[in-house]
C-alpha cells in the first residue's frame, strides 16, 4: 500500500467529510433546547433531549471502537452519516418532543460512529510518522465546525424558524455521505492472524491519554457552560461573546504554525507547555477585569487545551497496536465525553459552594493530578512518537 503523500486526495476528502458531519451536529446543538420546548417539552425533558447525546456517547464509544477495528472504515462512516441524516430529517418532521428524543438518539449514534471511525480512517490513510500532523489538521476541521456551526444556526433560525434552519444541518450530513464515496482507500481492517479479536471497553495502552484529556478538558467545558454567568456574577465589563472566537482564531494560527512539530517534539515538552498555559489562563480568568485579560485567557486556553487535544489524540493512536486503532480512538473520546459531562457539573458545584472569585483558582487542583499521571506513564508517552 503506497502512502507517501500526507495530503493525498483521500486524506483531503476525509478531512472535508469530517468537517461536514461535525458542522451538521454542532449546527443543531444550540437550537435543541428551544426547539424541544416549542414542541411542548418541559424544562426537564428539554434538558434530557439536549444531554442524551453525551450520555449515549459514553456507552456507544467502546462499541464504535470495536466495530472500527473489525469492519471497513468507509462502511461504518457511511452508516454513521446516514444515521445523522435520518436523525436531522427526523427533527424537521417530528410532531412532538417524545419523537424528538428518539431522533436525537439516532443522530447521536451516527455522530459517535463517525467521530471514532473517521479519526481512525485518517490515521490509516497517512504515513505513521505523520499521524500527529494529520490529527492537528483534523482537530482544526472539528474546531472550525464547532465555531462556525452554532454561530450560523443561531442567525439562520431567527430568520426562518427551527425546522427550515435544520435543513442546513441535513444538507451538511448529505455532503459528508457523498464525499466519502470518492475516497479510494476504504480503510479495511488490519487482519492479524495471531490476534484473536475480543470485545474490549478500552485500549489499555491509550488509558493514560484518556485520563489526561479528561483533566485538561474539564476547565474548558466548565468555561464553555459558565463563562457568561461568571462574567455576569462578577459584573465585568468584557465582550464575553468574543471569548471562544478569539480562542478559535489563535488555535487556527497555532495549529498551522506548529504542524511540522507534532511528529517530532517529544510528548513531555507538549505536556509541559500546555500545563503552564493552563495555569496561565486560569490565573487570567480569575483576575480578569478587561478585554485584554480575557483575550490572554483565550490565548492561554488555545495552548492549554486546543494544542494538547491534538497531541493526545495522535498519541493515543501511536501507543496502540495497528489492529486496535479504532479502540484507541474511542478510548480517547471516552475521556473527552467524561469531561464534557462532568465539566459543567464541576463548575456548578464550585459556583454553589464557594464565592465566585474562587471559580478558576479551585481548578488549579487539576494541575498536580496531571503531573502525577504524566510521571506514572511518562516513559510510554514519550516513546510513542518514536514507535512508528
Amino acid at each position: 500500500m503506497e502512502k507517501t503523500k500526507v495530503y493525498s486526495r483521500d486524506v483531503v476528502l476525509v478531512m472535508a467529510a469530517s468537517f461536514f458531519f461535525m458542522f451538521s451536529t454542532m449546527f443543531v446543538t444550540p437550537l435543541m433546547n428551544g426547539y424541544a420546548r416549542s414542541l411542548g417539552a418541559g424544562p426537564t425533558l428539554a434538558g434530557v433531549i439536549v444531554g442524551i447525546m453525551s450520555i449515549a456517547a459514553m456507552f456507544l464509544r467502546p462499541v464504535a471502537g470495536n466495530l472500527t477495528d473489525r469492519f471497513s472504515k468507509y462502511g461504518l462512516s457511511f452508516i454513521g452519516g446516514i444515521l445523522i441524516l435520518v436523525g436531522v430529517l427526523g427533527y424537521v418532521i417530528t410532531p412532538n418532543s417524545q419523537l424528538l428524543l428518539v431522533f436525537r438518539l439516532i443522530n447521536g449514534t451516527g455522530y459517535v460512529l463517525d467521530t471514532v471511525c473517521m479519526t481512525t480512517w485518517l490515521a490509516y490513510l497517512v504515513p505513521r510518522e505523520h499521524v500527529g500532523e494529520a490529527m492537528g489538521f483534523y482537530g482544526l476541521m472539528n474546531a472550525l465546525a464547532m465555531a462556525i456551526g452554532p454561530a450560523i444556526s443561531i442567525n439562520i433560525y431567527q430568520k426562518v424558524g427551527f425546522r427550515v434552519a435544520m435543513l442546513f444541518s441535513a444538507v451538511a450530513a448529505l455532503l459528508m455521505v457523498i464525499m466519502i464515496q470518492f475516497v479510494g482507500q476504504k480503510g479495511q481492517p488490519i487482519s492479524t492472524a495471531h490476534h484473536k479479536q475480543t470485545f474490549k471497553i478500552i485500549q489499555w495502552d491509550a488509558l493514560p491519554v484518556a485520563i489526561l484529556i479528561t483533566l485538561f478538558a474539564l476547565p474548558y467545558f466548565a468555561t464553555q457552560a459558565d463563562i457568561v454567568t461568571y462574567v455576569a456574577q462578577r459584573r465585568l465589563d468584557v465582550a464575553v461573546g468574543a471569548y471562544f472566537l478569539i480562542y478559535a482564531v489563535i488555535l487556527l494560527v497555532l495549529r498551522i504554525a506548529l504542524k511540522n512539530l507534532f511528529d517530532t517534539v517529544k510528548f513531555g515538552w507538549w505536556l509541559l507547555a500546555s500545563t503552564a498555559a493552563m495555569v496561565f489562563y486560569l490565573i487570567m480568568l480569575a483576575m480578569m477585569h478587561n478585554n485584554w485579560q480575557m483575550a490572554l485567557g483565550a490565548a492561554g486556553m488555545a495552548v492549554g487545551y486546543g494544542i494538547i487535544y491534538s497531541v493526545l489524540q495522535s498519541t493515543a493512536l501511536l501507543l496502540a497496536p495497528l489492529n486496535e486503532q479504532g479502540l484507541a480512538s474511542s478510548t480517547f473520546y471516552l475521556g473527552l465525553d467524561i469531561a464534557m459531562s462532568l465539566g459543567p457539573i464541576m463548575g456548578g458545584v464550585i459556583d454553589s459552594a464557594l464565592p465566585v472569585r474562587w471559580y478558576y483558582p479551585v481548578m488549579m487542583l487539576l494541575v498536580p493530578i496531571i503531573i502525577v499521571v504524566y510521571l506514572l506513564y511518562h516513559r510510554s508517552l514519550n516513546e510513542a512518537i518514536h514507535n512508528h
